[in-house]
């Protein structure tokens, strides 16, 4: 085994030499074509930073000013000049459309959305909450368990209950999560499920016991249990 030793070596020591001298061929007779792609790909990431940092900033900056008069009227329950605007700011509708790729136009979906749920529109609060693509946990549980109030007004509760699930699952938290069971164990219990209805209810005692929701769930799950004894 030891006199094979040194002609594996070899052997290894040739076939990277000669990887090395293929590499090299390569690079020498596609040379233009490589400086061209490396050329490009500095294009593409300086033009990527460089539209980001003059196009979209510039631009986010003008859309959060905006957005700032559309917020108050939200607050202040104005909901025609929140989403349509005062002839002085623009409401979310508009931002929405004339500042497109912005963090303030995703957001704006979310406030007409929840608008136009306000304003018995339930349909167009489903179209803008779905459309709303949210990273922070609360405002994207938020949005979901809008889209299952919206679904609810229109007399759907099984799918009302499917985005109270995703708003109370999708990203838990202990403010919005025991809201959505709850809201789910509620329309369980307008089915005459009693059996789910007390299963989400034990759930927010169990898991959330701190929540606002918890605070007197022992009158639900007693609720429940004494309808089942029946």
């Amino acid at each position: 085994m030891s006199t094979n030793q040194p002609d594996k070596t070899e052997g290894t020591i040739h076939a990277v030499e000669e990887a090395f001298s293929k590499t090299e061929h390569f690079i020498e007779n596609n040379q233009k074509i490589i400086l061209i792609i490396v050329g490009l790909l500095i294009v593409l990431v300086l033009g990527f930073f460089g539209f980001r940092k003059y196009y979209l900033q510039p631009r986010e900056t003008e859309a959060q000013g905006q957005m700032f008069m559309a917020e108050k009227y939200f607050e202040m329950d104005s909901l025609s000049k929140a989403l349509n605007g005062d002839g002085n700011y623009l409401g979310f509708l508009a931002i929405m459309d004339q500042y497109s790729m912005t963090k303030s136009a995703n957001l704006s979906k979310y406030y007409a959305g929840i608008c136009y749920l306000k304003l018995g529109q339930f349909e167009k609060a489903i179209e803008y909450l779905e459309k709303f693509n949210g990273k922070d946990m609360v405002v994207a549980s938020m949005a979901k368990g809008g889209i299952g109030d919206a679904y609810l007004e229109l007399n759907q509760p099984d799918k009302a209950i499917k985005y109270y699930l995703e708003a109370a699952e999708g990203k838990k938290n202990d403010f919005s999560s025991p809201i959505f069971y709850m809201k789910v164990a509620q329309v369980y219990e307008v089915q005459k499920n009693f059996e789910k209805a007390l299963e989400y209810y034990k759930l927010v005692k169990k898991d959330y016991p701190r929540s606002v929701e918890a605070q007197e769930i022992d009158k639900n799950i007693s609720y429940m249990e004494g309808l089942l004894k029946k």
